[in-house]
C-alpha cells in the first residue's frame, strides 16, 4: 500500500469517528440460535442498502452457553427516523449455503433462527420468535407478572407502577366477578323472565318483575368495552415488563423522581387524553355499538321490554330490506334511489349556483360587492327550519303563492307544489337552493380571491376568452380545493333531515310505500318515522347501518380517486 492510500484510509477513519461522535449510537443485540448446525465459527458481515450508508461498529460475537449466541453491533440511535437501513449477514464461515440475512432498520433487538427444513433455499428462513422465547429468557417474577401484573415491578422496587398494575387487575376481576360475567350471559340471552301478574290463593294480585332486554344489551356492551380496555392495559403492562427486564439486565438505576420526570416529558399526553377518550367511549362508541346491535334483534312494537322481551334474529332485518319482505324491500329500494337523486341534485345545484353567484359578484363591473354578499349571508343567519316552515306554508294549495298565481291569471287552479310526488320532489330541490347557495358562495368567494392573478394575465395574453379561463383555470382550481367539501355536502344531503321534514313532512302520502313512507321521504326521515311512529327500532337500526356503509363507501372511493388526495399539497 502506497503512502497516498494510507493517508486516504486515515482520513476515512477520522471521518467515520467524527460521524460516530456526532450521531449517538445504540448497541443492537441479535440473538442467534445455534442448534441448527452453524458450526464452530460464525462470520458476520454488514451490507449497506440505499444511497445513504449507515455507520455501524464492528460486530462482537458472544456465546451465551444455552443454545444461543449474541451478536452485538453499534448502530445510530436515529436510524429509524432517518429511514436508513443495512443488511446483516451471518454465515458459517465461508459456507454461502449456510447463512441467515436480515435487514436492520431500527434499534430493536432481533431474534433469528435458521430453519433446518428449508434445505432447498440458499438463504435460511428468518423467524421472529421474540415472544416465544420469553419464558426461557426471564426469571420467575417476570414470568409471574404475566398472570399477576406488577409483581416484577414491586420486586425491583418500582412500587408505583407495580401497585398500579396490580390494583387495576384486581379491579377488573372484581368487576367481572360481581357484574361482568352476569352481563355477558344476559347479553347472550337478552332476558328470560317476562314481566307479569299472578293472583294468589287469597285473591291478591302480585307483579313479577321481569327482565329488561334493553338494559341487558347495554350492560353487555359496557362489559365488552371494559374487557377491550383491560386487554389494552394488559398489553401495556406486558411491554412495561419487557422494558423493566431490559433495564435490570443493563443495570440501569431507577428512581421515582426520574420516572416522574421521564413520564412528564414523554408520556404526559397519555394522561391528558384519558378524559377526552373516556368521553368518546361513553358518549359515542358505546351508544354506536348499542344501536348497531339492535339491528340484529326483533326490537319492535310487539317486543317492548319488560312486558315483551326481544331476542337475537341475526340478519333477518337485512333480509327483509333486501327482498324477503316484498313490501318492505320495494319501499326501501324506492327511497334509496330517491335519496341518492336528491343528494346529487341538491349538492351540485347549490355548489354551481354558489359558484356562479360568487363569480358574478366578483366581476369588476359589479358595484357594491359588500352589500350583495351581506344580503346573501343574512339568509344563513336565519334558522333554516323557520325559513322552511314559512315557505311550506306559502306553497300550500291555499297558500299565498297559489293565490297570486291564480289572481294574475298564470293558472286556473292551485298547483300541487306539495301534494304531488313529482312536484314535491322538484320543489324541495329548488327550495334547498335558498339554504345551500349562500354557503357555497362564501366558500368559492374565498377560493376565487386566492387564485393568483398571474394566471388570468397569462391567459389574457394568450387570447383566452372568459369560457376558456373558466374551464382551464377557475373550475380546476375550485374543484381541487372543494372536493372534500363536495363529499361532505353530498353525505350531509343523504342525511338532510330538516329540508324534507319541515317542508313536506315526507309527504305526500303514498299507498305504494310501506310503514308510512311518503313520496319525498329520504331514508333518514323514514328511519325517524319507523322509530317515532311505528316503534320499529330494529328496522330503523338496520337502515342506519346501510346509510353509514353507503356514506362511508362513497366518501372513501371518491376522495381516493380525486386529485385533492392524489396530489395533496400541489396544484
Amino acid at each position: 500500500m502506497n503512502k497516498e492510500q494510507e493517508n486516504l484510509n486515515v482520513e476515512q477513519d477520522e471521518t467515520a469517528d467524527a460521524v460516530a461522535q456526532e450521531s449517538p449510537t445504540k448497541t443492537v443485540t441479535i440473538h442467534l440460535h445455534k442448534n441448527y448446525s452453524w458450526g464452530d465459527e460464525l462470520k458476520v458481515d454488514t451490507e449497506c442498502i440505499g444511497d445513504s450508508p449507515v455507520e455501524v461498529g464492528n460486530p462482537i460475537i458472544e456465546d451465551d452457553g444455552d443454545g444461543w449466541c449474541t451478536v452485538k453491533i453499534a448502530v445510530p440511535k436515529d436510524i429509524k427516523q432517518q429511514k436508513k437501513k443495512f443488511r446483516l449477514v451471518i454465515s458459517d464461515g465461508d459456507n454461502a449455503q449456510n447463512k441467515v440475512a436480515k435487514t436492520v432498520s431500527s434499534t430493536k433487538d432481533l431474534w433469528l433462527a435458521k430453519n433446518g427444513k428449508a434445505k432447498k433455499n440458499a438463504e435460511a428462513v428468518i423467524k421472529y420468535e421474540k415472544n416465544h422465547f420469553f419464558w426461557n429468557e426471564h426469571d420467575g417474577f417476570e414470568k409471574a407478572s404475566l398472570f399477576v401484573l406488577g409483581v416484577s415491578h414491586i420486586k425491583n422496587k418500582r412500587y408505583f407502577e407495580g401497585i398500579m398494575f396490580l390494583l387495576v387487575e384486581i379491579a377488573f376481576f372484581v368487576f367481572m366477578g360481581f357484574y361482568g360475567v352476569k352481563s355477558i350471559i344476559n347479553l347472550c340471552t337478552l332476558g328470560t323472565v317476562v314481566q307479569g301478574r299472578y293472583q294468589d290463593a287469597e285473591g291478591y294480585w302480585h307483579t313479577v318483575e321481569g327482565d329488561n332486554s334493553m338494559t341487558m344489551l347495554l350492560s353487555g356492551v359496557i362489559t365488552l368495552a371494559v374487557i377491550a380496555l383491560a386487554v389494552l392495559f394488559y398489553l401495556f403492562a406486558f411491554k412495561s415488563n419487557l422494558r423493566l427486564s431490559e433495564a435490570v439486565r443493563n443495570n440501569e438505576k431507577y428512581s421515582f423522581k426520574a420516572f416522574v420526570k421521564s413520564f412528564a416529558n414523554k408520556r404526559l399526553y397519555i394522561i391528558m387524553l384519558i378524559i377526552p377518550l373516556a368521553g368518546v367511549l361513553i358518549f359515542t362508541i358505546i351508544p354506536l355499538i348499542y344501536m348497531i346491535l339492535i339491528a340484529f334483534t326483533n326490537y319492535d312494537a310487539n317486543h317492548q321490554p319488560p312486558g315483551q322481551l326481544f331476542d337475537w334474529v341475526g340478519f333477518q332485518n337485512f333480509f327483509y330490506l333486501f327482498g324477503q319482505n316484498a313490501n318492505f324491500a320495494s319501499t326501501f329500494w324506492r327511497l334509496l334511489l330517491w335519496t341518492l337523486v336528491w343528494a346529487f341534485f341538491s349538492t351540485f345545484t347549490c355548489f354551481f349556483g354558489g359558484m356562479g353567484l360568487a363569480m358574478l359578484i366578483k366581476n369588476n363591473r359589479v358595484k357594491g360587492k359588500v352589500i350583495f354578499r351581506t344580503i346573501f349571508v343574512l339568509t344563513i343567519a336565519i334558522p333554516s327550519f323557520i325559513s322552511l316552515l314559512s315557505i311550506g306554508t306559502m306553497l300550500q294549495r291555499d297558500g299565498v303563492v297559489n293565490m297570486l298565481l291564480m289572481k294574475y291569471g298564470f293558472t286556473s287552479e292551485p298547483l300541487p307544489f306539495l301534494t304531488d310526488t313529482t312536484w314535491a320532489r322538484a320543489t324541495v330541490i329548488i327550495v334547498n337552493l335558498w339554504i345551500g347557495v349562500p354557503i357555497s358562495m362564501l366558500i368559492t368567494t374565498g377560493i376565487l380571491l386566492n387564485i393568483p392573478s398571474d394566471l388570468f394575465e397569462s391567459a389574457k395574453i394568450d387570447g383566452a376568452g372568459p369560457f376558456m379561463v373558466f374551464r382551464k383555470i377557475i373550475l380546476p382550481y375550485i374543484m381541487f380545493v372543494c372536493t372534500p367539501y363536495l363529499i361532505n355536502a353530498f353525505i350531509s344531503n343523504i342525511n338532510n333531515f330538516n329540508v324534507i321534514y319541515f317542508l313536506t313532512g315526507g309527504g305526500p302520502a303514498s299507498l305504494d310505500n310501506f310503514k308510512g313512507a311518503g313520496g319525498t321521504d329520504l331514508l333518514v326521515t323514514w328511519l325517524y318515522k319507523l322509530t317515532v311512529d311505528n316503534r320499529d327500532y330494529s328496522y330503523a337500526s338496520a337502515i342506519g347501518i346501510i346509510i353509514f356503509l353507503i356514506s362511508a363507501g362513497l366518501s372513501l372511493i371518491v376522495l381516493r380517486r380525486s386529485s385533492s388526495f392524489k396530489n395533496e399539497g400541489s396544484f
